[in-house]
């Protein structure tokens, strides 16, 4: 069975920090792309980050300079640290392991977890 759970969401303010965390189970977690995606209300999801086998990054725009996206194959876990948040920042985040390269998403997500940047 394959699982990809999500931790680190939360409340925080304007300029705060999150660290979110995808743990990956029933996997070859070292050979596969893996993502971070977000959805805001009445917004299309998208992808924010996303990390290689041999650790490669990508970034979308909006989230350069102030997001990282980091794995550890021995923990078989993906995370996305998350500084100087805005309120745009603002959706439910998902993780997304895909066993190509490729522009879509895999087949695997995790639950979401939401994120709220508020004062």
């Amino acid at each position: 069975q394959v699982q990809l759970v999500e931790s680190g969401g939360g409340l925080v303010q304007p300029g705060g920090s999150l660290r979110l965390s995808c743990a990956a189970s029933g996997i070859s977690f070292s050979i596969y792309y893996m993502g971070w995606y977000r959805q805001a209300p009445g917004k299309q999801r998208e992808l924010v980050a996303s990390i290689t086998r041999d650790s490669s990054t990508n970034y979308a725009d909006s989230v350069k300079g102030r997001f990282t996206i980091s794995r550890d194959n021995a923990k078989n876990t993906v995370y996305l640290q998350m500084n100087s948040l805005k309120p745009e920042d603002t959706a439910v985040y998902y993780c997304n392991a895909n066993r190509w390269f490729s522009s879509r998403p895999g087949d695997y997500w995790g639950q979401g977890t939401q994120v709220t940047v508020s004062s």
